[in-house]
């Protein structure tokens, strides 16, 4: 054994996870590995490598155990809160835990917000709740912090835009500007500042805060004044780390590509294929063609832009696309996954121009099942750019428009009998004046135009994951597993507060026993009854529950609450199947050129279609679902922030005005209020709840008063006053609007 290939990491931490208890001597590992000679020394390593991530920690007694089965020693990522405590979310199962590890702010100070951790957990209570104190930083979540520049007496410091990060970086004299021959390779805007003092910067962590002790940094970039047209995207877009700037190499390639139509593809050139976007679209995806078939069938085929026939595997545009692993959008602008060369131009399906494709054709009966199917590499020249309004106001008079039409309600016909839920919540449109200022806040609209390209995606998603599924190739599928059924009883005890039950099967049974180390070292144990993991719940419980709802009062709280209660969807080698689509099998297969997931289906596709083996492993797959379910969720924390936060600059000269809305939830603090005509949400504090005393019932997630027993609780109608607005923390806090009394009066006139 010459060097570490021999001795993969995953070699070692399997064999410590064989141990009883997983948990191993450096002695045992040398001889259930059989490690001689320098062997020894690449042993020795592998496991230093291990513990620096977190994998293993070494224990009592020079022994070393895998954090994944350890019940004191817990690997997991760091969520701070602005007061200074925090909570470790763990990577893996911790039997007897309910929820996250608290972190006291006395033992927080190791890390930053986001930080992946090791954690020593101090004790567990008997309702699963725990306690614990940070060891170790395994691995930072920011090489680099956004936030405003304030010059001090004792020196220039940065405060974070992230009320999550509690220190303040120091500036060092000298650092706080880029040095001059840096500007253009970090994109420092050319106007120059000369006060710094309140602007918005972007900061090189030097030291990172340790002990109480403040980090110390340099700007690398000037972004502006708070308030300039467009600092907020940049904000967000360094608050999340998102890859922004493509290097030069990946902009070489894309200018390089060439634009030959290849000859040995399908040509569909000949039909009338069209896309249907939104007003504002740039790039085209998908093209739809639909036909009528003498037999009464269907004939649908859906075009997808072909990436994979520009992005090869390992190029210089292909590792850039898999950083950013998706595009971001902001209400003003895109951060895009591919160069414009490609995004807006040569990949995106324009109207009259020669297009490469990859195509799913599809054969469907009227009982929306598919009959027949097939894929291929084409080549197509869509005949109309339409958008969703355009068609939803044609599909009475333009029959080709009516044929999608009535293909869309045929296979949602067929997705709703077997179960898939549509959750039809609205969602806000940022609305802009001439100068790209906001002016309001409105209901997106969703037409029937909507509807049929959602069919139409979705039936060549399942067709093409079906596909590559039977083939038993190594594939990216999109899961959506089965909901936690602890979550699931929580909604049912507030929507039996409504009147309203998903009827799942509950058996209640006594679980586990637990026992607790308290804080003074003594132990007891409780036995934890909690819904049995034997219940069940299916997609058609809450498709039943959506259409009981439909209409009602309380539909839009109780929707939001049920898909809260439903796990995230992700990315994975296994295919899970897809519970809210019903679906045992699905993917993404229709973005290619904004999710980097898609892209590799087409790989996989475009394989099967040569004959050639399968291109990817299994581990591969699996750390490429790992890799694209996180940057799907960075991109959409961005932009679900950014549109908060413009809400919040929106209201701020609303401060004094009234407004309806509904308490969406009940908490300790508070209730929290959204309002019916802004989609703008805001905190209610408990104490500031007029008239008396009131109290939190758990038990009823309601709000009580002490004296007169009135109620606040979930979906309940309120009239509230916009009191102030914590531009810190980007918040709104309301009150109970009262209406105004002769004695007010004469009291405010004093």
């Amino acid at each position: 054994m010459q060097d570490s290939f021999y001795l993969p990491d995953r070699d070692v931490l399997n064999a410590i996870r064989r141990m009883p208890h997983a948990k191993a001597s450096f002695k045992t590992l040398v001889r259930e590995l059989d490690a001689k000679g320098p062997q020894r020394d690449l042993l020795e390593r592998a496991l230093y490598r291990l513990a620096d991530r977190g994998d293993i920690v070494e224990y009592r007694g020079g022994q070393f155990v895998a954090a994944s089965h350890s019940k004191e020693f817990i690997v997991g990522r760091l969520q701070m809160h602005r007061d200074g405590f925090g909570f470790v979310v763990p990577l893996h199962p911790v039997e007897g835990l309910a929820g996250d590890i608290f972190i006291p702010s006395s033992k927080a100070t190791r890390a930053m917000h986001g930080d992946r951790v090791l954690v020593h957990m101090k004790w567990l209570g008997p309702e699963g709740k725990a306690e614990g104190e940070i060891l170790k930083v395994l691995q930072r979540a920011h090489s680099t912090v956004v936030g405003e520049f304030r010059a001090r007496r004792r020196g220039n410091w940065v405060k974070p835009h992230d009320s999550r990060i509690q220190n303040w970086i120091y500036i060092p004299d000298g650092m706080e500007r880029p040095p001059a021959n840096t500007v253009d390779r970090v994109g420092v805007k050319a106007k120059e500042y000369g006060d710094l003092d309140g602007v918005i910067v972007n900061v090189e962590i030097i030291e990172f805060p340790a002990g109480g002790e403040d980090g110390v940094g340099r700007v690398i970039e000037i972004l502006g004044h708070p308030d300039e047209f467009g600092v907020d995207v940049e904000v967000m877009i360094r608050k999340h780390h998102l890859p922004h700037r493509f290097p030069e190499d990946a902009i070489a390639e894309a200018k390089a590509i060439s634009r030959e139509i290849p000859q040995d593809r399908k040509d569909f050139r000949h039909l009338p294929v069209i896309t249907i976007d939104g007003e504002t679209a740039r790039d085209f995806d998908d093209a739809i063609y639909v036909e009528h078939l003498s037999n009464g069938n269907w004939k649908l085929d859906v075009h997808i832009a072909d990436v994979s026939h520009y992005v090869k595997p390992g190029s210089a545009i292909d590792r850039e696309a898999l950083h950013r692993g998706t595009s971001a959008y902001f209400p003003d602008r895109a951060v895009p996954m591919l160069p414009q060369e490609l995004s807006t131009d040569i990949c995106s399906l324009r109207p009259n121009e020669d297009r490469l494709v990859m195509t799913a054709e599809l054969e469907i009966d009227n009982a929306g099942d598919i009959v027949s199917q097939s894929f291929c590499r084409g080549v197509i020249r869509s005949s109309a750019r339409k958008t969703y309004t355009e068609v939803a106001a044609e599909l009475d008079s333009n029959p080709y428009l009516g044929q999608m039409r009535e293909l869309a309600m045929i296979l949602n016909r067929k997705r709703v009998k077997r179960g898939s839920i549509d959750f039809d919540l609205p969602e806000p449109l940022i609305e802009f004046d001439e100068n790209g200022f906001m002016i309001g806040v409105t209901r997106a609209v969703r037409n029937m135009a909507h509807r049929i390209i959602e069919e139409f995606m979705l039936a060549a998603n399942e067709a093409v994951a079906s596909h590559i599924a039977s083939a038993g190739v190594p594939s990216l599928y999109r899961i959506h597993e089965n909901p936690d059924i602890k979550r699931v009883h929580d909604f049912e005890e507030i929507a039996s507060q409504f009147g309203y039950t998903l009827h799942f099967a509950q058996l209640p049974v006594k679980k586990f026993g637990i026992v607790t180390k308290h804080r003074d070292g003594r132990k007891s144990r409780k036995d934890l009854v909690l819904p049995s993991e034997r219940a069940s719940v299916q997609s058609r419980d809450y498709q039943k529950l959506v259409a009981k709802l439909d209409g009602k009062p309380e539909e839009r709280i109780l929707s939001y609450l049920m898909l809260r209660s439903l796990k995230q969807a992700r990315y994975s080698h296994e295919n899970l199947g897809h519970f809210a689509l019903a679906a045992a099998t699905y993917t993404h297969f229709t973005s290619p050129i904004r999710r980097y997931p898609d892209l590799m289906v087409h790989r996989v596709l475009g394989r099967l279609l040569d004959g050639e083996p399968a291109g990817w492993t299994e581990e591969q797959m699996a750390e490429y679902g790992t890799d694209t379910s996180f940057t799907e969720r960075r991109a959409g924390e961005a932009e679900r922030e950014l549109v908060e936060w413009k809400k919040v600059k929106f209201m701020i000269d609303r401060v004094g005005d009234e407004f309806n809305g509904m308490i969406i939830s009940a908490t300790k603090f508070g209730l929290f209020v959204e309002l019916d005509s802004l989609f703008v949400e805001g905190l209610i504090p408990i104490d500031n709840l007029p008239g008396e005393r009131y109290r939190y019932l758990e038990s009823a997630r309601k709000v009580v008063g002490e004296r007169s027993r009135r109620e606040y609780l979930i979906g309940q109608k309120v009239k509230v006053v916009l009191e102030r607005i914590d531009s810190n923390a980007r918040t709104l806090q309301f009150g109970i609007w009262e209406p105004k009394t002769k004695s007010s009066r004469r009291k405010a006139g004093r």
